[in-house]
Order: C-alpha cells, then sequence, then structure tokens
C-alpha cells in the first residue's frame, strides 16, 4: 500500500522543515516543501497528491487561500489549514473555501495526526458518495446504512416519509431504512412511479390500492398516507381512472 502523499506550504523554513519532519515520522511521504503561491502550484500540477497542508499567511500577494481556491478549481484532493492567527476575520476567510481541518500553531503531533486521518477519511467517503450518486440505474439507488452503502430496487420500496432532516424508506419486506437527506433531494433520484402526495410523503404507485378523500393506502401496509391539496390533482392525473 502506498503511502499518503502531502504537499506542506509554509513559508518560514524552520517550520516547514519541522512540519515535514513530523509527517514522515508519522509515516507520511512529504514533498520538499514549497515557500511561496508559485512553488505550490508547480508541485499541485506535476505531483499526484493525496493532501496539502498550507498556511494562510505567505509572503507576497498570494496566500494559502488562493491556493486553496486553485486546488478546488484543478485538483481533488483535500487540504488542512494552517495559521498562527486565529481571529473571527481570518476563521471566515478560511470557512469560505472550506478547508478539510484548521490547525493553530503551534499544534501538538497528535493534533497533527487526528487532523489528517480525519480530513482523508471524509474526504474519500464523500467521493464514494458522490461516485454512488452518478452510478445509481434507472432502476434503483444506493443508500447508506451504518457506513454501508445498499443498493435498494426501486420495486422494492414501498413509499418514503419525510422526519426532520431524515427520510425513512419503507420496503416491502418490512424493513426501514432511516437516510439523513430531504425528500425533494431524494424525490430527483427515483423514476416515475413515484410521486409526492404530501410535503411529507411520497408513495410508490406501483402499490398505491385505495385513494380516499384526504388520504391513500399502500398495499400491505396499515397506515393511512395523508394528501395534500395541491397533490391530489396530480394523484389523480397519474390514476387510470375507470
Amino acid at each position: 500500500m502506498s503511502k499518503i502523499k502531502i504537499l506542506v506550504v509554509e513559508d518560514e523554513i524552520i517550520i516547514a522543515d519541522h512540519l515535514c519532519d513530523t509527517l514522515e515520522e508519522l509515516g507520511y511521504e512529504v514533498l520538499e516543501p514549497a515557500i511561496n503561491y508559485t512553488e505550490a502550484l508547480i508541485l499541485i500540477q506535476q505531483e499526484n497528491l493525496d493532501l496539502a497542508i498550507l498556511d494562510i499567511q505567505l509572503s507576497g500577494k498570494k496566500t494559502g487561500l488562493d491556493i486553496a481556491k486553485e486546488i478546488q478549481k484543478t485538483k481533488n484532493f483535500p487540504f488542512i489549514f494552517l495559521t498562527s492567527n486565529a481571529d473571527s476575520g481570518t476563521v471566515e476567510l478560511a470557512k469560505k473555501v472550506k478547508p478539510a481541518a484548521f490547525l493553530v500553531k503551534p499544534f501538538t503531533k497528535k493534533e497533527l495526526f487526528t487532523s489528517i486521518e480525519i480530513a482523508l477519511s471524509n474526504f474519500n467517503e464523500q467521493k464514494i458518495e458522490k461516485e454512488l450518486e452518478t452510478t445509481n440505474s434507472k432502476d434503483a439507488i444506493f443508500i447508506k446504512d451504518k457506513g454501508v452503502f445498499l443498493k435498494v430496487r426501486f420495486d422494492e420500496i414501498l413509499y418514503i416519509k419525510s422526519d426532520h432532516v431524515y427520510i425513512e424508506i419503507f420496503l416491502k419486506n418490512g424493513n426501514k431504512y432511516l437516510v439523513r437527506n430531504s425528500l425533494k433531494e431524494v424525490l430527483k433520484t427515483l423514476n416515475d412511479t413515484f410521486l409526492q402526495v404530501h410535503r411529507g410523503y411520497v408513495i410508490n404507485t406501483m402499490y398505491l390500492s385505495q385513494v380516499n378523500r384526504f388520504s391513500v393506502n399502500i398495499e400491505g401496509e396499515a397506515e393511512n398516507i395523508p394528501v395534500g391539496k395541491k397533490h391530489k390533482e396530480d394523484l389523480l392525473r397519474k390514476l387510470k381512472l375507470l
């Protein structure tokens, strides 16, 4: 297994060398540190990096913030900010480019290691989620359950219920999944057999068994699912009425 390759961008040579030595002691592969924007960009383009550690304040007009923006535009790897100035203004500027972590000098070896490992773990997880979102097929979606991504076919889903910042997905086999997402976003990933009937409910019309005045019933489910006024017309248009 190849080592994690890290670039340090720090214009104070003593600090940069000490940081690189510490990273090597922790088992990472470290490039020669860059001391300014130009050197950093050359290495970012030439090397296949896993992570960058950027001092926010650098000598010259361009700062670590500018390097971070360039990474976001041209590459796809996480970065951590270093600073000796943790005032609210600096933090707000840093937040705008969404660093994986923020270390205030001086920091410990343990803090450095923890920040790197969490940054890499979160980045890889987000990357997997995005890849799965793009590979959702026409007849299934992937959902995350206890750290594992599961494939759920559309014809397994009876209905979906909104629960604040979560949604509950109810399946034919009686299982239920709780996912952190909005009903609106999940609806975009489903096929046209699904229909929103209420601000808090989406149903699979394949399993619609009864339409009442203010609710509907799903096959095998005891719960009456409410139908909102503005969704009633969409529901009736969807049905083949005799």
